[in-house]
């Protein structure tokens, strides 16, 4: 600042609002300068104008009509985080009501303009817990504003207007709400501010209040009516506290900041705090849980499949085949011819019907399946106990049988060893050779050990009255081959009998299907879960737009105080993430427990590492989404307005 110029001027600034049709001027063509170092009381009962000036002169408000110059800066000019940068580094509010942080300690309430001057917090706790000590409140920092008096309050107020240096102090009625002794301090107090070199505006409707000013001006229908005229200042600026930042303080400072507040904002809040974050953990949970459930019915379907292997073609009769009347059929003769095809290891005709066994007073009806010897390779099938069905058992009729374990077992329920026994299938006595090993339910849920096998041969004869067969399973070498050897089946089966005649399908792009069944079964369950998840994030839009009304006057503090518009989008935005992180969080612990202990009772479940990714992502991005809104609302607000919420 030069010698000429001064450190506030307006030049015929008038505020007018509007009324219906007609206007109401708060000012009207006021004209005042104050130069660094006075002292200046500005009196007036209410509805004079006074406060509405105070406004105007700390940035809070812009004039209507009018010129006002901050050290020669003329705020019309100024951008608005320009003008949240001056009443941070230049101005520092002294309220009536005192405007501290109810939820903040009186230490964090006088940190608060250091925090939106991107200082580091060592530096703002050395530099508020100084304050405060100078204050005569040293021993109170850890106090929240409800264990203080009015007379503290007001001084903790006074340190946060000190905390970045302000070198004009605006104090709007700063005695109006304490008693004679307190207001005493405040008013000596602020005298000491003005002899180490602030200049002090002070908003008073008490004659008595103003005396203490150097000079007072009387304000009345929103004009100057009196001017006990300017004294010459003390000659100096306030002694800087710091040098000012060389650039925008950035990001960090202030997510630091919210974060503080939203886990502040939880704690003030726990019973409304746990009826959002329910939302998000149910939400979460349930995307966990139901992802972990599809996984894991996904993998045990894929195992079974793959347990019959990838390197299978099933053949299976076509339209012209139904019912075996058609006079073209599948024959042991097309199996014989399959068998010679390079690639191929094993063949295995089937034919089956349902029957009942006898095995003395024990009756058990099972699937009686006709097979050729290599049934066991391509079914990759092993024995628990004797033998298998053999060639010369093939080629002589053999009247022998294999056992499936619950066929066994319901057969011989007190665990003596079937091999060498007979028993009777429709009346013709088989004699037991062997007994096949557990294999379990197939990938559609059905007991593949409830299940008997003879000869192919034997069965025709004696069993299924024709000679045709249900299906041919053909086990290939090479794997990577299987689609040519599937062609030259085909080839080979259409010169025997017509193109629909029967159809071929490859364990693999069975695998495949069952796979892309599975994926679409499993984004089912997810998108169900996650629309519980969308519902808790519109709860937590609902609290925040709750906490927006709430903290109204809150949010006006902290713009007073040097908080830009991107400040206040970024804390209450960074509260909604909070909440929908620390609900992610519980939710995906709840949720992984919820599917662990399902799988304790028997219900197919696979832990993977995306699925909790995804959910506690999901739940972050909520909070993001529904939190902008809110957030949006508080950063838009009008500094004067949110000041005047009640």
């Amino acid at each position: 600042m030069t010698g000429t110029t001064p450190l506030i001027e307006l030049r015929d600034v008038s505020k007018i609002y509007a009324d219906g049709d007609s206007e109401i001027r708060a000012l009207d063509a006021v004209s005042l300068t104050v130069e660094q170092g006075e002292f200046v009381a500005i009196i007036g009962q209410s509805g004079s104008g006074k406060s509405t000036l105070m406004n105007i002169l700390g940035c809070l408000d812009r004039p209507s009509l009018g010129a006002y110059r901050v050290d020669g800066r003329d705020i019309a000019e100024l951008a608005p985080d320009e003008l949240a940068a001056l009443r941070r580094d230049t101005f520092g509010f002294v309220f009536q009501r005192y405007n501290l942080l109810p939820s903040a300690t009186a230490l964090e309430n006088v940190e608060i303009p250091a925090i939106y001057a991107g200082r580091s917090r060592r530096e703002r706790l050395e530099r508020a817990a100084s304050l405060l000590t100078r204050l005569g409140l040293g021993e109170r920092a850890q106090h929240r504003p409800n264990q203080l008096s009015g007379g503290q309050q007001q001084r903790v107020s006074i340190a946060r207007a000190l905390m970045n240096g302000a070198e004009v102090i605006l104090a709007d009625e700063p005695t109006g709400a304490l008693d004679s002794a307190s207001s005493a301090e405040v008013l000596a107090l602020l005298k000491q501010l003005h002899a180490e070199g602030h200049t002090i505006l002070l908003i008073t409707h008490d004659p008595t209040v103003a005396a203490h000013a150097d000079r007072q001006i009387r304000f009345s229908d929103g004009r100057i009516v009196e001017d006990s005229g300017a004294k010459t200042g003390n000659g100096r600026r306030a002694a800087a506290v710091w040098e000012r930042p060389a650039r925008h303080p950035g990001l960090l400072p202030d997510l630091g900041e919210a974060v503080k507040m939203a886990l502040r904002s939880l704690r003030a809040n726990l019973f409304r705090s746990a009826l959002t974050l329910l939302g998000v953990i149910i939400g979460v949970a349930a995307v966990v849980t139901m992802l972990a459930i599809g996984d894991g019915s996904k993998r045990e379907v894929m195992q079974r499949i793959e347990s019959m292997g990838t390197n299978l073609l099933l053949i299976r009769p076509g339209r012209g085949m139904r019912g075996g009347d058609s006079g073209v059929n599948l024959t042991t003769e097309d199996a014989e011819l399959i068998a010679e095809l390079p690639n191929v290891t094993a063949v295995a005709p089937e034919r089956g019907t349902s029957s009942t066994l006898r095995f003395g007073n024990s009756d058990h009806r099972a699937m009686i399946q006709g097979v050729w010897p290599g049934f066991m390779e391509t079914r990759d099938w092993q024995l628990a106990s004797g033998t298998f069905i053999t060639e010369a058992d093939l080629a002589s009729f053999a009247p022998v049988i294999v056992l499936g374990q619950t066929v066994a077992e319901n057969l011989f329920p007190n665990g003596e060893d079937p091999v060498g026994r007979y028993v009777l299938v429709r009346n013709v006595p088989f004699e037991v050779v062997g007994v096949l090993a557990e294999k379990g339910a197939n990938a559609f849920g059905q007991d593949q050990d409830d299940v008997a096998v003879v000869p192919l041969s034997t069965g025709f004869v004696r069993l299924f009255g024709q000679q045709h067969l249900d299906s041919i399973t053909v086990k290939v070498a090479d794997a990577a081959a299987v689609h040519h050897t599937e062609a030259t089946i085909q080839e080979l089966l259409a010169g025997r009998h017509s193109e629909d005649a029967f159809r071929i399908r490859n364990t693999a792009s069975i695998l495949e299907t069952a796979e892309a069944a599975h994926n679409t079964f499993t984004l089912l369950l997810g998108s169900v879960a996650a629309i519980s998840l969308l519902v808790g994030g519109i709860g937590v839009m609902n609290i925040m737009l709750v906490n927006v009304t709430e903290r109204t006057r809150e949010i006006g503090v902290r713009m007073a105080t040097g908080a830009r518009a991107g400040s206040i989008l970024l804390q209450f935005n960074t509260e909604a993430l909070v909440v929908c992180g620390i609900g992610g969080l519980i939710g995906v612990g709840l949720g992984l427990g919820a599917a662990a202990a399902l799988g304790l009772v028997g219900m197919p479940v696979l832990f993977s590492f995306w699925p909790p990714i995804l959910a506690f992502s999901f739940a972050f991005a909520t909070g993001l989404l529904f939190g902008y809104l809110p957030a949006r609302k508080a950063a838009q607000l009008d500094p004067v307005v949110a000041l005047a919420s009640e």
